[in-house]
């Protein structure tokens, strides 16, 4: 049972679960998708949730209260400048578990954490979109106006969105 227990030590000392977390929750912010085990992912959560509310306010103080989490100075501004503001609606769960299944070595449960509000690359999106266009030559130049359509209508819609 896991009564009164605050916290999953992970097996690991002090200095490293802190490292680890902090690293862990940085690369959260950096990719805003992660792929690792569910009990380090639930641990991490914790932490982003935390300072995902603080940074919803932008004030010296919680700059610096999240400074001592987060080191690196992009993150920090990424967080206070993006991703702050991107929650300002939520009253919290700001991330998300999906489950992925057992890890090939040691059947570890695998899951990916991020953000609730991640959207996938359109990148991924065109090259397959690209394909299937080579398939079919005659298609080839109906299908480069339709992806350039699709291009500048998703840059309109993030325009937008930033507005």
């Amino acid at each position: 049972m896991n009564h009164r227990n605050g916290f999953n030590p992970l097996s690991r000392t002090t200095a490293h679960r802190r490292a680890m977390s902090r690293n862990m929750v940085t690369s959260l912010f950096r990719f805003e998708r992660i792929t690792t085990t569910k009990s380090k992912a639930l641990e991490v959560r914790k932490a982003a949730e935390k300072l995902i509310t603080r940074s919803k306010v932008d004030s010296v103080h919680n700059r610096r209260e999240v400074k001592k989490f987060i080191a690196d100075e992009k993150i920090l501004n990424k967080l206070f400048t993006e991703i702050g503001p991107r929650m300002k609606d939520r009253n919290g769960g700001y991330t998300r578990v999906l489950k992925l299944g057992f890890r090939q070595g040691d059947a570890a449960d695998m899951v990916i954490l991020e953000l609730v509000d991640y959207k996938l690359d359109s990148a991924a999106e065109e090259t397959t979109e690209k394909k299937a266009t080579e398939k079919k030559p005659a298609a080839k130049k109906t299908a480069a106006k339709k992806t350039t359509a699709k291009k500048a209508d998703a840059e309109k819609a993030e325009a937008a969105d930033k507005e």
